[in-house]
């Protein structure tokens, strides 16, 4: 048996699909266990990009098994196009696997997560508008449609016929909302269900018997630890569970089959969004960060808040997920900075805090207490050792692994796989 899973420890955007797609190269198997397209991974393999939201990054590497598990909301029209995306690349697809329990986002979904950001005006979260929470909220109350409903029509039809009759009634009394049609959607969607047919299975057998035949499985996090649900800047967060222990419930593997958890830190922090973000520079370092990293999202586009590495937060992920070993990325992108500073812990009222405040008027008000680093001020970018990399770069690391209490595992000194250095050996044993 030998599993690991990658989790973000920031407000995602770390690079957790580099490190996917690098250790996917070793692995059997790479699994997607949360969240749905409003998450995207930008991998880049030999010079070529590629932008993925709902399938796995293990796509990438011949014969992986790529897993579409049920805790991810999944969209029938974003896996359809990007399906044919990576198709028309030369990019085979027909190892995807997608569970039958994963719960659909319908079009209704996207109109409700529109128009729930737009009733709260100034207290708006930031949400994509893919109606991710939305399929979420219908989970939790039992009226969700799974895709083991989509792909039976008769199933299907008399589902969505009778969702959308109680979502039309709430569009039209409360948001004075045109009625969405039930027709339109059921052709729709029977052509998608047509086309997903083929991917869909039981994915939580297949994940078991792989695993216990010995299998290298890699379990995939979208967003991160700061957007989680439970343990996030609520309601600042996303709607599902991205640390660890989001992958028993996404995909029905037992905890006691989890082998290793890889934290992805960036070397520095962002994040998209409303909420408090104590390290963030709304200065020149701050339009330095977001030029020198290309901070703009994946999947909208929009500008990323940038600020230094919040070691607080990597500690608290680390905590939470009980990774085991850091995977740095973008530590490059300070190659050219004169000083680097890392949030070593905060202070409010005077006092010294051990913990991430739970009240957000508290987070906001936390005062970052600041170590300062000398620049390396050289390119790394070719580095292929730990030991060949500057002294300075090492100070910087070490001391992330002192303050957060996680080794180091992985080095990521660019975006293709050959600049990847790894310090953790041996990681699927």
């Amino acid at each position: 048996m030998s599993t690991v899973i990658i989790s973000g420890t920031q407000w995602g955007d770390e690079g957790k699909g580099k490190i996917v797609d690098y250790l996917a190269s070793q692995a059997n198997v790479v699994v997607r266990f949360q969240g749905g397209s409003n998450a995207g991974h930008t991998v880049t393999v030999n010079g070529e990009e590629y932008k993925l939201r709902l399938i796995p990054s293990g796509i990438l590497c011949k014969d992986t098994l790529c897993v579409i598990a049920n805790g991810v909301v999944f969209d029938p029209q974003v896996f359809l196009e990007e399906v044919e995306t990576i198709k028309s690349r030369g990019i085979d697809t027909s190892n995807i696997r997608i569970s039958n329990r994963a719960h659909v986002v319908m079009p209704w979904h996207k109109i409700f997560d529109e128009l729930n950001e737009e009733l709260r005006g100034d207290k708006k979260i930031g949400t994509t508008k893919r109606g991710i929470g939305p399929c979420y909220i219908d989970k939790a109350d039992r009226i969700g449609i799974r895709v083991c409903d989509l792909i039976d029509p008769e199933e299907f039809a008399a589902r969505c016929r009778e969702v959308l009759t109680q979502k039309n009634f709430i569009l039209r009394k409360v948001f004075n909302h045109a009625p969405i049609s039930y027709e339109k959607v059921l052709n729709e969607y029977e052509i998608y269900a047509e086309k997903i047919a083929p991917y869909v299975c039981d994915t939580i057998t297949l994940l078991n018997e792989e695993i216990d035949a010995g299998k290298k499985v890699l379990f995939e996090g979208a967003q991160a630890t700061m957007l989680d649900i439970d343990y996030g800047t609520y309601p600042y967060v996303t709607a599902s569970h991205p640390i660890s222990s989001g992958v028993g419930v996404g995909t029905g593997v037992a905890p006691k089959k989890i082998d290793k958890v890889f934290g992805v830190v960036k070397a520095y922090c962002t994040r998209v969004g409303e909420g408090p973000f104590p390290t963030e520079q709304l200065n020149e370092i701050g339009d330095k960060l977001r030029t020198a990293g290309h901070e703009f999202g994946t999947v909208t586009g929009r500008p990323r808040r940038t600020g230094w590495l919040d070691a607080c937060v990597v500690k608290y992920a680390g905590q939470l997920s009980g990774i085991d070993y850091m995977a740095v990325t973008r530590l490059d992108i300070l190659d050219d900075f004169d000083e680097i500073k890392m949030c070593v812990a905060y202070e409010v009222d005077g006092k010294i805090l051990n913990e991430i405040p739970a009240s957000l008027k508290v987070l906001a008000r936390v005062n970052p207490i600041y170590e300062t680093f000398e620049g390396w001020k050289s390119d790394i970018s070719q580095v292929k050792t730990y030991d060949e990399l500057p002294d300075n770069a090492k100070k910087y690391l070490e001391r992330m692994a002192e303050v957060t209490k996680i080794d180091l595992g992985i080095i990521s000194v660019g975006p293709n796989r050959d600049q990847t250095i790894v310090v953790a050996e041996n990681i699927f044993e």
